[in-house]
This record gives C-alpha cells, sequence and structure tokens, in this order.
C-alpha cells in the first residue's frame, strides 16, 4: 500500500518564449499562491526585468531562482514527464485531457515523478517543435465562444486545480506501485538513436521521416518507458547497427 500525495517540489512550471515580462511576474505571483516555487523560462524576450518583479508582488523567490535556458531540450532534460497546455486538439498529437482529469491523473500516476507543465507564448500557444516532448495535453475547459485567458490565469488555474487534487488524496492508499520512468533527456537520446538506425536501414526514404518519427515519439510518450525498457529498445538498435556494418 502506498500513500497518495503529490510532492510540489517535483513540479516545474515552464513558461516558452513569453514575449511581456509582466507575465512572467504575474505567473511567479499565481504560482507562489498555491504553493509552487519552481519555474523555467525557454528565451523569454525580456527578464531580468523590473516590470516582472513589480507583478510579482512579493513573489520575488520564485523569480530569483528561476532558471534561463535557450531551448526546450535543456529544459525538460531532467524530467520524467511532460505536460504541455494547449486549447487546441492538433493532428497527431497526445491524448487531449480539460485540467481537472490532469490533476487527478498526475496525482495518483506521477506524484513522485518530475513534472514538467509547458505553456507556451502568449499569441501563438506552444510550437510544434515543443509539443512533440509532451506526453500528454491539457486544455482548460472554458467558454468555447471566448477562451479567453492571459498567461497568468492559466498558470493560476493549473496550479489551483493540482493543489485541490492533492488536498482531497491526501492520506488515502492505493495498492499500486507508481511506475519509475525515465527523464525527457533519455528519451530523447533513444528518438536520436531509433532515427539514425531508421536511416542506415534506408526505412526513413521509403516513407515521411519527419512525420514517421513525430508518430513514433507519440507511440513512446503514450506508453512511457522505465530505465530497463529503454536499455533494451536501445540494446536493440546497437546489434542492429552492428550488423549493417
Amino acid at each position: 500500500m502506498q500513500t497518495v500525495s503529490m510532492n510540489f517540489e517535483k513540479i516545474t512550471i515552464i513558461l516558452c518564449r513569453t514575449s511581456h515580462p509582466g507575465n512572467i511576474g504575474s505567473a511567479a505571483r499565481a504560482m507562489l499562491t498555491m504553493g509552487f516555487k519552481n519555474l523555467k523560462l525557454v528565451s523569454p524576450n525580456t527578464f531580468p526585468s523590473s516590470e516582472a518583479v513589480a507583478l510579482a508582488s512579493g513573489a520575488e523567490e520564485v523569480l530569483n531562482q528561476a532558471k534561463l535556458y535557450t531551448s526546450i531540450e535543456e529544459a525538460i532534460a531532467e524530467h520524467q514527464c511532460v505536460i504541455g497546455f494547449s486549447a487546441r486538439q492538433r493532428e497527431l498529437t497526445q491524448p487531449h485531457i480539460n485540467l481537472t482529469s490532469l490533476a487527478y491523473t498526475l496525482n495518483e500516476n506521477y506524484s513522485d515523478q518530475a513534472i514538467a507543465i509547458l505553456f507556451g507564448n502568449e499569441t501563438n500557444g506552444l510550437s510544434n517543435d515543443e509539443i512533440k516532448h509532451c506526453h500528454l495535453l491539457c486544455f482548460i475547459d472554458s467558454n468555447p465562444t471566448y477562451a479567453s485567458l492571459n498567461l497568468a490565469q492559466a498558470v493560476q488555474l493549473c496550479c489551483y486545480e493540482l493543489r485541490m487534487a492533492s488536498n482531497k488524496s491526501e492520506g488515502l492508499l492505493i495498492n499500486k506501485k507508481q511506475k519509475d520512468f525515465v527523464s525527457a533527456d533519455r528519451m530523447n537520446g533513444f528518438f536520436d538513436h531509433l532515427e539514425e538506425t531508421l536511416d542506415q536501414i534506408g526505412f526513413l526514404k521509403k516513407v515521411q521521416g519527419e512525420r514517421l518519427m513525430h508518430r513514433l515519439r507519440l507511440l513512446f510518450n503514450r506508453t512511457q518507458l522505465d530505465e530497463e525498457e529503454v536499455n533494451i529498445l536501445r540494446g536493440i538498435l546497437k546489434e542492429t547497427q552492428k550488423k549493417i556494418k
């Protein structure tokens, strides 16, 4: 039997290509209000910024420890579960679930995993390159004719739902043992190895290579592999490459 309680210290909010520094400060305030402190920023337009500090309204500790990255791959490298917020479902995409369902899914299956939650640019949202790294996509169930939330509001709602799900299940016991998934960095290494091998055997030339790799990412991200499973698959790829040579 295992006690369920979400570990907020293992949850990181990642803001990608944020245009306005004030939105970073407002998001930091929203996070700290709900008990979340881990913030990563991928290629923000302006940061550090006095405007971000002003709109953080006392949540400077979140801003002061925020980590800056130039690529999404670096930002998510240590995380075992990556969630992307997207209002619309994309073609060839991951499961697209509402925020309440996400909160309970994370609490039950990933409570002790390193979780990254991605929010995209204020105007365009997450790019296809950012979304391809996600295991799940999440949407906020809002008015379909006017779903106009700003970035900080979306972060606030996300953190609130996660907090409520954790509060409701705190102290509950479950029978199943949670799986230890591999990090995004390990998965990206596997995908590079897989693409290299498929290219060497000439398979990518027979199909649309980029589209195929996208579909394979979706397949393996949906499965979510542990360390032993990744080692088995990479061992198969290694032996395949030996036979080719």
